[in-house]
């Protein structure tokens, strides 16, 4: 078992209210494992030096669990890889960057069929 900085966090994030889910669903979603600075964002800087402890998990309702890693593309933005073979699988996590993982916080991400989807974050843990 790897033993993680104390920047590390297990986040969880659910789908918020769409057409199709008016109440939101807590079955479709993400847990991810990632270094969060001080203002509860992403920190680059130590994902840089740990990129092999951030992970990211995907379910789906009806559909098999994902497992991949937090990455990020030449120009900064934040991204889940899920085979590092193909891009066809990657998911664009809007202004990742940008976002406060802090309880009720929403989070954008364009799946691997180029549809945006509305996150709630429900935890923010230490590992």
């Amino acid at each position: 078992m790897s033993s993680f900085p104390p920047e590390f966090r297990q986040i969880r994030l659910e789908l918020a209210r769409e057409p199709g889910h008016p109440e939101g669903s807590n079955a479709t979603g993400y847990d991810l494992v990632a270094p969060l600075d001080g203002e509860q964002r992403l920190s680059a800087d130590i994902w840089r030096k740990h990129k092999e402890l951030c992970r990211v998990h995907r379910f789906r309702e009806g559909e098999d669990d994902m497992v991949g890693r937090l990455a990020r593309k030449p120009g900064g933005a934040w991204y889940f890889d899920y085979d590092e073979e193909t891009d066809s699988d990657n998911e664009d996590a809007y202004h990742l960057g940008t976002e406060h993982f802090v309880l009720g916080e929403y989070v954008s991400v364009r799946d691997e069929h180029g549809k945006m989807h509305t996150y709630r974050v429900v935890s923010v843990r230490g590992l």
